[in-house]
C-alpha cells in the first residue's frame, strides 16, 4: 500500500497542540491592549511633568535672581539716599569754600592780598603753575571726582618768624592747599631799623581742588599728567 506524503503532513500539523493561553488570548486582548494604553500615557505624564517642573523651577530661580538683584538696587539707592542726606550739607560747604569744582585763581590772588593787608605784611610776588593731576602715593577712593593741585611759590619780607604761621592760618580760612616748603633766611638789616623786614621766606604750596574726572574714550587717556615744573609769569599782589 502506498502512502501519500502530503496527506501525512497535514494529520500531523492538526496533531500538534497550541498552549491553551494563546487560545484564551482573545478573551484578554481589549485588557491587555488597556494596560499598555495606559502604562504609555502614564509615561508620558509623568516625563511631562518632569519637565514642567524643571521650567517652573528655572523661572522661579530667575524670579530669584531678578528680586535679589532688584534688593541689591534698592539697598544700594538708600545707602546714596543716606549718604546725600548726611553730607549733602558738608558738600556744599566745601563747594562754596572752594575745595570742589574749578580752580579759583582770582579768588587765591584775592585772598592772599587781603591776608597781606590785614597782616600789614610787606608786598610779596608769587609765581602759579598750571593746575595739574595730584599724584597720591596711597590709593583714595574719590568717585567721580579727581585731585587737582595749583602750586604757587610765594616770597615775601617778614618782620619776625610768627608773621609767617599768622599768614598760613589766615589763609586756610579762604581756601585748601597744603604747604611743601618754606625757606627762611635773614635779610642782614639791623634789628634796631624801624619797620624794616628782617627775614624772607620762599614757601611752596599746592592749591588743593577736587574736579569732575574726565571720562576715558578708547584709544585714548582720560587723566592729565602729574604736577610739572612748568612756571608762569610772575605777578605781585
Amino acid at each position: 500500500m502506498s502512502t501519500n506524503p502530503v496527506t501525512n503532513k497535514k494529520k500531523a500539523a492538526r496533531t500538534i497542540a497550541l498552549p491553551y493561553w494563546i487560545n484564551e488570548f482573545g478573551l484578554i486582548r481589549t485588557a491587555v491592549l488597556t494596560l499598555i494604553a495606559a502604562v504609555t500615557v502614564s509615561l508620558t505624564g509623568v516625563l511631562l511633568s518632569e519637565l514642567t517642573l524643571r521650567e517652573a523651577d528655572a523661572r522661579l530661580e530667575n524670579a530669584q535672581r531678578a528680586r535679589d538683584a532688584a534688593a541689591s538696587r534698592y539697598a544700594q539707592a538708600d545707602s546714596e539716599k543716606r549718604d546725600i542726606r548726611n553730607f549733602q550739607q558738608r558738600f556744599v560747604e566745601l563747594r562754596q569754600r572752594g575745595l570742589v569744582g574749578e580752580e579759583r585763581r582770582l579768588e587765591w590772588l584775592d585772598a592772599i592780598r587781603q591776608t597781606q593787608d590785614q597782616l600789614k605784611l610787606p608786598p610779596l610776588s608769587y609765581e602759579i603753575e598750571p593746575q595739574q593731576v595730584v599724584q597720591l602715593d596711597a590709593p583714595l577712593d574719590l568717585g567721580d571726582f579727581q585731585l587737582h593741585g595749583s602750586r604757587m611759590r610765594l616770597h615775601m619780607e617778614l618782620l619776625h618768624e610768627l608773621d609767617l604761621f599768622n599768614f598760613f592760618q589766615s589763609l586756610r580760612e579762604r581756601g585748601y592747599f597744603a604747604v611743601q616748603d618754606c625757606a627762611i633766611r635773614r635779610l642782614g638789616v639791623a634789628v634796631e631799623t624801624p619797620g624794616a623786614s628782617t627775614l624772607g621766606a620762599d614757601c611752596t604750596l599746592d592749591w588743593i581742588t577736587l574736579g569732575a574726572a574726565p571720562t576715558v574714550t578708547p584709544g585714548g587717556s582720560g587723566s592729565a599728567p602729574p604736577l610739572a615744573a612748568a612756571m608762569s609769569p610772575k605777578g605781585t599782589p
